[in-house]
């Protein structure tokens, strides 16, 4: 087995102020293999995936590449060591072409003449089976095949190792298929992949190996077929499963019989189709249906957050106007956006500035909340959410991301909302946080606020919904509940239309 080790790291020790993000962290990579890196946000899976990439030097260990003792000082040096990384946000440029994204900034590309390059991008297009043409613009491609072109890219530059960061999470199921098929090829050329994802089932769908890290430290590497789903989910959250299992699927489905809160009729916007939506005080529902369905439209529609193009919307049985999010926010509803990053958190102010920002736009620019308004709000949703944070002036950025999306959540409660809507609450974020985030969905139900709820993991919202609304083409194709709350009347609706 040594002469198939990869690569190697021992001891790998990375210390940031207040924090020991890494605490003697060994890693085996094997020739041909594909190896899964889990653990909650904060379990030091990004920080390691940095020392080996160069971005962070490590306080103590070695890094040995196929047995040599290799120093990885910067990204350069990784990649001369045939380590290469494919992040969850594509880093190439859309509006050129295949070819001149797999050949930009390589040396011998001021050398190499159109039609080379061309030739040799086509070349391995073929060779990895990847469906796009070297001349077409990439910006054109789906996001599957664009971290595929990223991903030959990196073949091409002699990998041999290569890092896949999250690279499914916004992939549908076909698309998933073909990036599969993709790791698989190379696997069988001997790359070995570092597979870091949040969906389990494909962990156990496409990998050899697991390494487990909780709070810094190695739990263990396990064979894949040798550790049961659950255990996985204990080791990496450190606790029994009695919770978990306590929001088994079916004990929430009971049918809520309350007033109407929000009703829409006809509403549509520039990115919907006319559709009819209601919510009852205290119901949590969702949209649910695969990507591009329609599911996120809807609920920006509901917030205003693209041009509201008709409809009528009555809160209360009272008939209002939103047609823009902080009108939304006047008449008590709150949304967590899809993409945390682009629409949830601002990076470079602190995670006090963060979670008071909704409040302040409510309250008007002319009436600032007080800095010590503000540090007491802040210390009460970090304590109430269990934020991981050093400090409440620390930027948010920096943050793991179930804790940037904590101090979204935290921004929302602040102002104490009528209705929720929550897309994606869950999206790349660990099995420990995720409990956490389903538990208080049902809270605030209990409390009488309405949540709509949308996750692309079906079993996650069957736990916490009582009723769907299924989604196929921006069309609603049926609203499931009571006994016909399950996966498999889900699956049949997305698929047939509407259920019977």
């Amino acid at each position: 087995m040594e002469e198939n080790c990869l690569l190697k790291l021992r001891g790998i020790d990375k210390l940031f102020p207040g924090v020991h993000a890494l605490n003697n962290v060994d890693f085996t990579l094997r020739k041909g293999e594909i190896h899964a890196l889990m653990g909650e946000n904060g379990a030091g899976k990004s920080t390691l995936i940095k020392i080996l990439t160069g971005v962070y030097s490590m306080d103590a260990g070695s890094i040995l590449v196929e047995g040599k003792d290799v120093h990885i000082n910067s990204p350069q040096d990784a990649q001369n060591n045939g380590i290469s990384t494919v992040y969850q946000e594509i880093t190439l440029c859309p509006n050129l072409t295949v070819a001149e994204n797999m050949f930009i900034g390589r040396e011998d590309n001021l050398w190499v003449k159109q039609k080379s390059y061309e030739k040799r991008a086509e070349e391995i297009l073929n060779s990895l089976q990847i469906p796009a043409r070297a001349r077409q613009q990439l910006g054109n491609c789906s996001l599957a095949v664009q971290q595929m072109v990223a991903i030959a890219r990196a073949v091409d530059m002699q990998c041999k190792v290569l890092i896949l960061d999250e690279p499914t999470s916004s992939l549908d199921d076909k698309e998933v298929n073909m990036l599969f098929g993709l790791m698989r090829d190379l696997k069988s050329r001997g790359v070995g992949i570092i597979f870091v994802t949040h969906f389990l089932e494909q962990v156990y769908e496409v990998s050899d190996r697991i390494t487990v890290l909780r709070n810094g430290e190695l739990v263990g590497e396990f064979l894949t077929e040798e550790l049961p789903q659950v255990q996985l989910v204990a080791k990496m959250i450190g606790k029994e499963l009695d919770e978990l299992n306590n929001l088994s699927e079916g004990e929430e489905h009971k049918e809520h019989t309350g007033e109407v809160f929000y009703e829409a009729k006809g509403l549509s916007s520039s990115e919907t189709l006319p559709f009819d939506f209601s919510i009852k005080k205290g119901e949590v529902n969702g949209f649910t249906g695969l990507l591009g369905s329609g599911r996120s439209e809807s609920v920006r529609a509901i917030f205003g957050a693209d041009k509201v193009g008709g409809g009528t919307v009555k809160i209360k049985g009272k008939t209002v106007k939103i047609n823009k999010p902080v009108d939304a926010m006047k008449n008590g509803i709150g949304y967590l956006a899809e993409d945390r990053k682009r629409d949830g958190i601002i990076a470079d102010l602190s995670v006090r500035e963060n979670i008071i920002l909704a409040l302040q736009v409510m309250n008007g620019f002319f009436k600032p909340i007080s800095r010590s308004e503000s540090e007491a709000f802040a210390d009460e949703y970090i304590k109430a959410l269990n934020i991981k944070t050093a400090s409440r002036e620390t930027p948010v950025g920096s943050l793991s991301g179930g804790n940037q999306q904590k101090v979204i959540l935290a921004r929302w409660l602040l102002t104490h909302p009528d209705y929720l809507i929550l897309d994606e609450p869950t999206r790349g974020i660990d099995v420990g946080t995720k409990l956490e985030i389903q538990k208080l969905v049902l809270k605030l139900a209990e409390e009488d606020v309405s949540v709509t709820f949308i996750s692309s993991e079906i079993e996650e919202m069957l736990r916490t919904c009582s009723r769907l609304i299924v989604m196929r083409d921006r069309h609603i194709v049926g609203e499931l509940k009571g006994n016909d709350l399950n996966q498999a009347q889900v699956m049949k609706t997305i698929a047939g239309g509407e259920s019977s």
